[in-house]
């Protein structure tokens, strides 16, 4: 069914019907599914917002905050910011949208802790987006994968959202990092990934003699 969806949507995408206002009940359908199943489109939902942007009349803040949630989903991607362009900066102190963007905040700057905590006091806000948390968890080992060498375990399960163990454990094996005795886990070492390089200068005779004849 999802591949269907696809299908029908790519095609509305497709010419100057793609800005036509009546095929947005189709694309907002397309929207929720994304949500409920667990899929990702992001030139659909691009077109959604440029759709509300000109037709403010349409507009739906739910679905904008939807949008905006599988956006983040994909990070380290630029797709939130693609998509935060497109809405109007008066829509964006709305709620549930504004939540959406105090998320967002928080994960742009690595504040993972902060992220955790909101989202266990206010756990509606995630809008019932499946697969959400382990997405976010997707992009903090993105994060430590390029800052840390090592780091405690218990750390490393705080940026991960307090979750157990044997979850954190799973997550170390899925990125090939390596749990030691002494409570650190060890993350591949940065400067195994630096390459060297060889630079050859070509120095021409004529450059040659005109620095000699400069210094006579």
């Amino acid at each position: 069914m999802a591949d269907a969806m696809r299908a029908t949507v790519a095609t509305l995408l497709k010419g100057i019907d793609r800005y036509n206002p009546e095929n947005l009940s189709t694309l907002e359908r397309y929207v929720d599914m994304q949500i409920r199943e667990n899929t990702y489109d992001l030139e659909a939902n691009l077109g959604v917002l440029k759709l509300y942007q000109f037709n403010p009349g349409y507009y739906q803040t739910n679905v904008t905050a939807q949008i905006l949630m599988k956006a983040l989903t994909n990070l380290p991607h630029t797709d939130f910011t693609l998509c935060k362009c497109l809405i109007d900066t008066v829509r964006q102190a709305e709620e549930p949208v504004f939540n959406v963007m105090k998320l967002a905040d928080m994960l742009e700057t690595c504040r993972f802790q902060d992220f955790w905590i909101t989202l266990q006091k206010e756990p509606d806000v995630t809008m019932g987006v499946k697969g959400f948390e382990d997405s976010i968890r997707k992009f903090v080992c993105h994060v430590v994968g390029t800052t840390y060498q090592t780091i405690p375990f218990e750390h490393l399960t705080e940026l991960l959202g307090g979750i157990p163990d044997s979850q954190v454990k799973s997550w170390i094996n899925k990125y090939g990092w390596q749990l030691g005795s002494d409570g650190n886990v060890y993350i591949t070492n940065q400067e195994d990934n630096i390459k060297t390089k060889n630079i050859t200068e070509k120095i021409t005779f004529d450059s040659v003699a005109a620095i000699m004849a400069s210094h006579r």
